[in-house]
């Protein structure tokens, strides 16, 4: 999270998230009826005109093998420098998005050649058989995870040199930190079967790679297991029976506020599509009036939001987006991890997920160091930062419909069904995960392994019981900086909101250490968001702590949060620093 993006938010007392990850529809006989009716002649996409639903292509998924394993052979070598692949494969491997971006650079590629097999070599008739040169260009992929020891890698097929599953973006993904190796995967397998959901197409697949950039040996180097997930563009828009020509963006940094600096249309003479490209990219139509008009409802108090979500949504999309990622703990999709996509002539847009390694997150909790508690990251406080969501929870329509929502997938989701994924999957990844090379980056022991199988089905369950809790505890808030006082300082933060409008009061703590083991000040029952402290502060690195507690006892800690140099977060706790002239400055952190 960017703190001093999220700080400047903070007026309207949240910000910070929102995201999506990806769906599909069940098959019924609405929705058979409505496949068969949606002829090229009637309707290029999938959007009922009458009920604005959307639907997914069951026909894309029918004869899928979901455990299958594909062999690709990837053959690098360097081009030119016009391409931008005139790099070594150690260069494309040596930096992260952040080095690019520190840099000003566009990331390093190389051409490819995409061999497609099996264990024995390439296959005849699959992708690159019988071909010596390239028919691809290879760059890593992702933001964070770049920074990982093994790269997850973007191979774009070049045009009229064919493609794989009638895809010509092959997005490999190593997921060097979730320990299932699993859990994007069975995210996506799942939400195929999820009415008012959009899904993308996955494949687990085994990689090897031949480099040639510096003159190698020509031998092909075992890269292990990488799991595969469509790129969603104007391609898969089609394929999924859905609109190529409408508008799609990526969510980066996107809380649904107006952002009336970059959001605008790219004919006004401030517009900046980079700046614009770092809460959204645009993968669709470039016409952004639509997103504008939208944008500007959702931030007009005046404007109820049930119209709202009637007039710029659907529903059903939207709150079965936000159940799913609710149970299944993929608590990063706050503010990024999504697709909005809205059909060109149609004023609805709709919530495609994307990217779900980070789900079951209470499951990987507990193998990995992370942080102690939950703080806000779990049920609807979640997602309370983002002005679309927070409207959406303060509607006691829109929140009794998203109830029924979760109640319907807690019935779907059940601890049956994802034992028997989970372990389907795991006989695949623990062939790889614990052989080389993969086996040298596994976080976990074989014997963990099998714990987390065991702990794993029973998430969603747990996941619904904070959710519950989440609805009876006060919301999370942000804590201003301090601020100098002829004497002393004041502390102040937003107020919390509590749906069952119970009172709300507050606890405040300030330390010089963050396990405010000894506060120097600790302030209990304060009924107002703020506190004056009379003395003065030395110079030094000090914390504050706030917490909200409602007349049921239940809490709730700030939004903002330390983190360590073990990288722990600690939730409620914002840092400062006093100078030696007074001065009081924030801490900043950035992922």
């Amino acid at each position: 999270m960017n703190r001093i993006i999220k700080r400047a938010l903070s007026i309207l007392t949240c910000g910070c998230m929102l995201v999506l990850a990806s769906g599909c529809g069940s098959v019924n006989d609405e929705k058979q009826a409505a496949q068969q009716n949606n002829t090229e002649a009637e309707q290029e996409f999938s959007v009922q005109n009458d009920t604005k639903k959307i639907y997914d292509k069951d026909t894309l998924y029918t004869n899928e093998d979901e455990t299958s394993v594909v062999t690709m052979y990837l053959t690098v070598s360097s081009g030119n420098e016009s391409d931008n692949t005139n790099h070594t494969w150690t260069e494309v491997n040596s930096y992260s998005a952040y080095d690019y971006d520190e840099m000003g650079v566009e990331r390093y590629a190389v051409n490819g050649l995409l061999q497609v097999g099996d264990e024995n070599g390439p296959v005849e008739g699959e992708l690159g058989y019988g071909q010596s040169i390239p028919n691809a260009t290879v760059t890593i992929r992702g933001q964070t995870s770049s920074r990982h020891s093994q790269k997850n890698y973007r191979i774009s097929i070049k045009d009229g040199k064919g493609t794989w599953n009638d895809q010509k973006v092959i997005n490999l993904n190593k997921h060097e930190q979730d320990m299932t190796r699993f859990s994007n995967k069975m995210c996506y397998d799942l939400m195929k079967n999820l009415e008012d959901m959009i899904s993308l197409r996955t494949q687990f697949v085994h990689l090897y790679v031949k480099d040639t950039t510096e003159g190698g040996n020509n031998d092909f180097t075992d890269y292990g297991l990488y799991t595969q997930v469509e790129q969603l563009n104007r391609r898969a828009l089609q394929s999924h029976g859905l609109d190529k020509n409408g508008q799609l963006y990526k969510i980066n940094f996107f809380e649904f506020y107006r952002y009336e600096d970059v959001i605008m249309l790219k004919n006004d003479a401030d517009y900046d599509e980079k700046a614009f490209e770092k809460l959204l990219e645009i993968k669709g139509d470039d016409d952004h009036s639509k997103l504008i008009a939208m944008l500007d409802d959702v931030n007009n108090y005046s404007v109820p939001i049930e119209e709202i979500i009637d007039k710029w949504f659907e529903e059903d999309n939207l709150l079965s987006w936000l159940a799913f990622q609710i149970l299944v703990g993929n608590t990063d999709t706050q503010s990024r991890n999504s697709f909005l996509y809205s059909p060109l002539n149609v004023d609805t847009f709709y919530f495609i997920p994307w990217d779900c390694d980070g789900a079951f997150v209470d499951t990987k909790r507990q193998y990995r160091v992370t942080d102690e508690v939950y703080g806000w990251e779990k049920g609807i406080s979640n997602y309370w930062g983002n002005v679309l969501f927070q409207r959406i929870f303060k509607s006691d329509t829109l929140r009794s419909d998203l109830n029924e929502k979760i109640e319907e997938y807690r019935g779907i989701l059940t601890e049956e069904l994802l034992s028997e994924k989970a372990n389907q999957y795991a006989e695949v990844v623990k062939q790889y995960a614990y052989s080389y090379p993969d086996l040298q980056y596994m976080p976990i022991t074989q014997a963990q392994y099998a714990d987390m199988l065991n702990y794993l089905p029973s998430e969603v369950e747990r996941n619904y019981q904070l959710y519950l809790e989440s609805l009876v505890s006060p919301m999370p808030f942000f804590i201003g900086i301090p601020q100098k006082q002829e004497t002393g300082l004041k502390f102040n933060w937003n107020s919390s909101y509590d749906f069952g409008e119970e009172t709300i009061t507050y606890t405040i703590e300030i330390d010089d250490d963050y396990s405010f083991s000894n506060p120097i000040i600790r302030e209990e029952g304060l009924f107002v968001p703020e506190y004056d402290y009379s003395e003065t502060l030395p110079a030094g690195q000090y914390f504050v702590r706030v917490k909200a507690t409602n007349e049921s006892g239940y809490e709730q800690y700030a939004f903002d949060y330390y983190v360590t140099s073990e990288s722990i977060k600690k939730y409620g706790v914002l840092c400062f620093y006093v100078l030696e002239d007074g001065t009081i400055v924030e801490d900043t952190y950035e992922e």
